[in-house]
């Protein structure tokens, strides 16, 4: 048994195109949505990625300013508006991880049954397919890759200088010094 080739159009709405870009977008998702979350939280000296771990609060700590002529509408509203603006970075990150991981587990397991389908074996439900390995395995994969290089940014910025980059410290700083 075998399939037809696909047109480009057939292509770009198979479930092997929606697997692979969505697949890719949900583990870039979930880096950035995890690095901005955990740089609140987390320091490490001497890495330009950090915040000052000896100061104790900084500008991007501050409460906003409700009075200023020029804040957004949420901080004028204040209330439900502003607790939801304060966080509308890592909100809209992990809703748009979540919304690829939801494209990705779409995509593949349509394109998981079409394979199937050319075995001549049984299909996966949606809710079956959650524990195959083989969706899991795309999800991992990508994911151990991003966050080797967020790992890596984060060291090697202690270390290693870049001029003019605003993610290296000045080629002077020493080592301890935390990136401002």
């Amino acid at each position: 048994m075998g399939g037809q080739p696909l047109t480009l159009v057939q292509y770009l709405s198979s479930g092997h195109f929606f697997e692979a870009t969505f697949e890719n977008w949900e583990s870039e998702f979930l880096q950035m949505a995890l690095f901005v979350t955990l740089t609140m939280f987390l320091y490490q000296k001497g890495s330009s990625e950090s915040k000052n771990p000896e100061k104790k609060e900084e500008e991007v700590d501050r409460e906003p300013d409700r009075r200023r002529k020029d804040v957004p509408w949420p901080v004028t509203k204040g209330g439900w508006a502003l607790s939801i603006y304060k966080h509308s970075l890592c909100y809209a990150l992990f809703l748009l991880f979540l919304l690829s991981f939801g494209l990705h587990w779409y995509g593949s397991l349509n394109d998981y049954n079409q394979e199937q389908l050319l075995k001549g074996l049984p299909t996966e439900s949606a809710m079956g397919y959650l524990s195959n390995s083989k969706f899991w395995f795309e999800s991992f994969e990508n994911w151990q890759s991003e966050f080797l290089s967020v790992v890596s940014l984060a060291v090697l910025s202690v270390y290693l200088w870049e001029k003019g980059s605003p993610q290296s410290k000045p080629v002077d700083a020493p080592h301890y010094q935390t990136g401002e």
